[in-house]
């Protein structure tokens, strides 16, 4: 072997040599950055956003509604006492949001003539329909349907329409002369209240009581 072709295959073995090095010690790439979806909460729907100004306006003055139809029937101190937290404008309590199902309700009416009117009690029922809760008077003159919007712990925002005997459900919609608005507490176990506020038919306040309409259980006869 001549030295000329000696020297070359030094040179390619160094050369190899460091390339094999410099492949070991070549870092390793980063590995990739996780991809992470971002969902958006949906955001509820406020009731203002749905509400026309005039009922807007009604439920801002509920507690001078409140004043105004108690004041008017203050000769009925009695009846009103009868009726404990179901007329005591402060009786709210948390956890609003009735259950969903059948309940008996009645209709009290404030500052009309007379001045405090009791009428029989009827049926409606409370339902849900997607992130929100329904409720609809399924008998009698005046029958009330709509839905019920969460407004705090201690009271919901219901917005819905009238419909007259003969006719279906209205929606809550542009015509405000069918239009219904009020606020929904809990006032007590078992016991709901709907005020409506300067009601269309009439009077300062229509206060809704609504109470859970459970079947009677059947007593198992002695042996």
């Amino acid at each position: 072997m001549t030295g000329a072709v000696a020297l070359r295959l030094v040179s390619l073995s160094l050369l190899l040599t460091s390339g094999c090095a410099l492949l070991r010690h070549k870092p390793a790439p980063p590995p990739p950055k996780p991809v992470v979806e971002v969902i958006e909460d949906k955001v509820p729907v406020a009731w203002r956003e749905v509400a026309k100004p005039a009922d807007q306006e009604r439920l801002d003055h509920l507690r001078d509604a409140w004043t105004s139809g108690l004041g008017a029937a203050a000769r009925f101190k009695t009846a009103i006492s009868a009726e404990g937290p179901l007329l005591d404008p402060a009786a709210a309590l948390p956890r609003a949001a009735p259950s969903p199902g059948a309940y008996l309700c009645r209709v009290i009416k404030l500052g009309a003539r007379p001045a405090l009117e009791s009428f029989k009690p009827f049926n409606c029922f409370v339902d849900a329909e997607g992130e929100l809760l329904t409720m609809v008077k399924s008998n009698g003159t005046l029958r009330p349907a709509g839905r019920l919007w969460t407004d705090s712990d201690t009271r919901m925002i219901f917005l819905g329409g009238l419909a007259e005997p003969g006719q279906k459900p209205a929606p809550y919609s542009d015509d405000d002369a069918h239009n219904v608005a009020g606020v929904l507490e809990r006032v007590a176990a078992f016991r709901w209240r709907l005020a409506v506020p300067y009601p269309r038919g009439g009077g300062t306040l229509d206060v809704y009581e609504l109470s859970p309409l459970i079947p009677a259980t059947p007593v198992p006869a002695r042996p």
